[in-house]
């Protein structure tokens, strides 16, 4: 079983799934970096060695107007990120922090378990805590 398999699913259409999974990998959307942000910030699993950065550019209400990401890591680390900076796109930084492991599971599209999970996860984690971030010292902070 490679990385990217799954045990045997009870559901109609996984193939489909594993495609999805692979087309965001190799062709991840918002991927890349720009020299000035609203917010950025990285973070590292050191588990497995994934390692991505986001860049948030805010609007004064708070909203995610754009998002750009990068780094490094496994199928189901870059393909989460991709999916995931589309979701955020437009979304306020309160929407963004209600977001959990079982929205990253439907963009996904796959339950996932426990190690897989946090490869996933990576992502939704360093958005979340660049909100924080934001709001503590951005320029729409309070």
């Amino acid at each position: 079983m490679t990385k990217l398999e799954a045990p045997e699913k009870s559901f109609a259409g996984e193939g489909m799934y594993r495609e999805h999974i692979l087309d965001h990998y190799q062709h991840p959307r918002n991927f890349g970096e720009w020299k000035t942000c609203s917010v950025q910030h990285t973070e590292l699993n050191p588990v497995c060695g994934d390692q991505l950065s986001f860049q948030l550019n805010v609007d004064e209400k708070g909203k995610v107007m754009d998002v750009h990401f990068n780094g490094q890591g496994c199928a189901i680390s870059i393909a989460s990120a991709s999916l995931l900076s589309d979701e955020i796109k437009g979304k306020t930084m309160v929407q963004i922090q209600k977001l959990d492991k079982n929205g990253i599971q439907a963009l996904l599209g796959i339950t996932l378990g426990p190690a897989r999970l946090k490869c996933a996860m990576l992502s939704l984690d360093i958005v979340k805590n660049a909100c924080l971030i934001y709001q503590k010292y951005g320029k729409g902070g309070k």
